[in-house]
């Protein structure tokens, strides 16, 4: 089996462009939140609680965003 092993050379990947374009929002993304709360991700000041509701808010927020694209969506 060690015959059809592929070199590590061989293994040339294409960059992944919608990887980096997300990877490079997350990057904006943290550089905003710094600049608005002085805070970064690292924090320890919230409780799992805290946390969970900050996660449900969100959560919350982006059903809305969907729903307003449905129904612009459907005027068309």
């Amino acid at each position: 089996m060690d015959g059809d092993a592929i070199s590590p050379k061989k293994l040339i990947m294409k960059k992944d462009t919608i990887v980096k374009s997300v990877v490079d929002k997350y990057k904006q993304r943290s550089e905003v939140g710094i600049k608005k709360y002085n805070k970064t991700m690292d924090r320890d000041d919230l409780s799992l609680l805290d946390w969970l509701t900050h996660l449900q808010e969100e959560l919350m927020d982006a059903t809305l965003y969907v729903e307003k694209l449905k129904q612009e969506f459907k005027k068309k």
